[in-house]
Formats: structure tokens, C-alpha cells, sequence
């Protein structure tokens, strides 16, 4: 089935952006995704569609909408479940983009949220609305999560109250069929010294100092990292340092310097693996620097996703977006972490497409309009078709 994609898929882009709901986790103060979530809901119901507020362990609510006649699991009715993900959440606003509001300007939508990812979720609502509409003997489930741009509270709350056949995570992709992306692990490091009077630094270690070398071993690890095997679509496992602070006055040796590391998983490297490579990077520092001392700890690991080509989802959304827009598509990768691994880890075959854009996480952010017409028509062909 073919479907025009409606129009008004703009303007709901638009009053997301509108609604400002950046992540509490990133920005004291900021707030939120309560007031998205119930527009997402009484949107919803609006049209005719079942919505379910749940609640995280930090009280952050997420809506699961549902369209269609059953699914996967429902008495009486057959067919499919298609659940469609998207989250509310966004970083904090750039320095040149103070305010929520959507901004046209020719084809494209500027504010915060647009391309990641209010507008692939605005596509996936209006995909699950027209699917109920065609009359699908299966269900499109719409999860509106929370949190994913920090902890993924939301989408694992989620997977508490949903199953699904099979799963599309409409994150930004421009409009490629994504069946892999790379995790990662956060590591802590404390690099510890002893401190001293700066005018007697005999007396003391610099743990900033000693911090210095662990940054080079860093960069030698990161070069060594791309001369191991790359990933057909992913590449090259990388790491770098990503946050640094130490000491605690102009005239004081400092006795303690902390580092975090984020490493870029592929799939089939695990946490074991990016701890190990770091435990052997300390160790050569150790052997170089006598005197080092350091502790460490994984802060945080999330894990790669690849989707096997022979799911039957992946064949379905090759071929609705190259019917969406007549341009041939083969499965691709991405550099990024999305929540599309954790519902891969439940067991649901899972993929990406969404639109275009530019701008994530960035002072300026904007969503190329014509990408989400283009993307709300593949994933209502999809819907349309897996659920029917």
C-alpha cells in the first residue's frame, strides 16, 4: 500500500518543537517532558487512538499510544505489532537558540528537538493514526519515552508494559534504513597525588601531571584501536577523553585529577573488553610514571546494535522508503547509541529510519521539512503492511 503523507505532520513537528522539554538530568532546573507528553496524549485520544501515561523510577512519564484492532498477543484479532519509538526529550538549548519556538524558513524547521527527534516523532504518531485509519487487523504502537538523551529511563519503563514483532526507532538517520549503531562505555578514571605547599613541590605528587601521560596513552590507544578490523558499516572502534578536572588552588600541588573516557563500541566487543583495554593502558602508565596510582570504574555502558538482514522488517522498510521517495536503499549503519539497542536486547527486531537534518546537540539545529514527509510515508507503507 502507498499513502500520501499528510500534511499536518508539519505542524504537529512544529508544536513539539514548541514545547520545550529539555532533559532535567542535563539542565537543573529545566523542564522536562511532562508537559510533551501530555500534548502527545491528548493528541492521541484526539484522534481516536488509545494512550497510556507510565511513569519512570524518577516519576518522568512516557506515553504508549496504540492504534489498530489487536497485534501480537491480543484476543480475538491477528495480525502484527509494529511499535514505532521516538523520545520527548532534548539537550539544552544552544547559545543562539534560547527559545522552544519552530522557525520556517523555506523547507526547513529550525529549534531545539526538531531533528532529534520531535519530528520522527511526529512522523511515527501520524504513521500509527493512518494505519488505525486504514483498518489493520494488527496494532502500531507509538512509545513517546523519556530520558534518552540521558539515562534511558524512559524506554525501559516502556519494555515493562509493551511487545511488539518488531520495532522502528525513528531517531534522525537521513532517511537511510539503519540495522547497526555503536555503544559505548563510560569509564571514571582518579589519577591520585599527594598534595603540597606549591612552594615545596618535592613534597607533594601532581596528580595533574601524571594525568598527562594517561591522556598520551589515550591517543595511542585510540590510534591503535583503528588499526584493528573495522565493522562493515561502522568502522572503527574509537576513544577519546571527554570531561577533566583537578586541584584545588593556584599554590597547591595537586593530589587528585579526574578523567572520563568514552569508548565506542562495536558490535561484538563487550564491557570486559573496553575495561581490559583500559586496565592495560594504566598498567604501561604505571610502568612509565613510577609513582602513578589511579582507581577506575565503568560509569555507564550501553551496548551496540545489529539487526540481522534476514528480518523481515528490514526487507519491509528497504522497501517502503524507496517507495516513499523511488530512491533505492541498502541497510546502513550509524556512529551514534539509541534506545534501538535496549529494544533489541528485549528481543524485538529493531531498525532506524528517520529524517533529515542537521544540528543535533548543536547551537543551531533544523529538520530538512520535505525529509519528514518522505519519512511519515515510508512508515505508514510499513505500518500499513507489517500490521495488516
Amino acid at each position: 500500500m502507498s499513502s500520501p503523507a499528510s500534511q499536518d505532520v508539519l505542524a504537529l513537528t512544529a508544536e513539539l518543537v514548541g514545547l520545550d522539554s529539555v532533559n532535567p538530568s542535563l539542565v537543573p532546573d529545566a523542564p522536562g517532558e511532562h508537559a510533551i507528553a501530555a500534548f502527545v496524549r491528548d493528541w492521541a485520544t484526539g484522534c481516536g487512538l488509545s494512550a497510556q501515561t507510565v511513569h519512570g523510577p524518577d516519576g518522568r512519564p512516557s506515553v504508549i499510544v496504540r492504534g489498530g484492532r489487536g497485534g501480537s498477543g491480543s484476543a480475538g484479532w491477528g495480525g502484527r505489532t509494529l511499535l514505532l519509538c521516538g523520545h520527548l526529550d532534548t539537550v539544552g538549548h544552544g547559545s543562539r537558540q534560547a527559545s522552544p519556538a519552530a522557525v520556517v524558513e523555506g523547507r526547513r524547521l529550525y529549534g531545539r528537538g526538531s531533528y532529534d527527534m520531535k519530528a520522527g516523532l511526529a512522523a511515527a504518531l501520524v504513521a500509527c493514526r493512518d494505519a488505525a485509519a486504514a483498518g489493520i487487523s494488527g496494532q502500531v504502537v507509538v512509545a513517546a519515552v523519556a530520558d534518552e538523551e540521558h539515562s534511558s529511563t524512559g524506554i525501559q519503563t516502556v519494555l515493562n508494559h509493551v511487545w511488539a514483532d518488531a520495532a522502528v526507532v525513528t531517531e534522525p538517520t537521513e532517511l537511510e534504513v539503519a540495522v547497526a549503531h555503536k555503544g559505548f562505555v563510560w569509564t571514571g578514571i582518579e589519577v591520585i597525588g599527594r598534595a603540597a605547599h606549591g612552594s615545596r613541590p618535592h613534597l607533594g605528587i601532581n596528580a595533574i601531571t601524571h594525568t598527562g601521560g594517561v591522556l598520551a596513552a589515550v591517543s595511542e590507544l585510540d590510534r591503535e584501536l583503528a588499526s584493528r578490523p573495522p565493522h562493515p558499516l561502522l568502522g572503527h572502534s574509537t576513544v577519546h577523553a571527554s570531561l577533566i578536572s583537578g586541584g584545588s588552588g593556584e599554590s597547591t600541588i595537586p593530589e587528585l585529577c579526574t578523567l572520563t573516557l568514552e569508548r565506542r563500541t562495536l558490535p561484538g566487543q563487550s564491557v570486559e573488553e573496553a575495561e581490559a583495554d583500559i586496565a592495560g593502558l594504566l598498567d604501561r602508565c604505571g610502568r612509565d610514571q613510577p609513582g602513578l596510582s589511579t582507581r577506575t570504574r565503568t560509569l555507564l555502558a550501553r551496548q551496540p546494535l545489529e539487526t540481522n538482514a534476514d528480518e523481515p522488517v528490514v526487507a519491509m522498510m528497504l522497501d517502503a522508503a524507496t517507495r516513499s521517495d523511488g530512491r533505492p536503499r541498502v541497510p546502513a549503519g550509524l556512529s551514534y547509541w539509541a534506545d534501538s539497542a535496549l529494544i533489541a536486547a528485549a528481543g524485538i527486531p529493531t531498525v532506524l529510519f528517520g529524517p533529515s537534518g542537521d544540528g543535533a546537540h548543536a547551537d543551531i539545529e533544523w529538520v530538512d521539512l520535505d525529509s519528514v514527509l518522505s519519512c511519515t510515508r515510508a512508515l505508514t507503507i510499513l505500518a500499513c503492511e507489517f500490521a495488516a
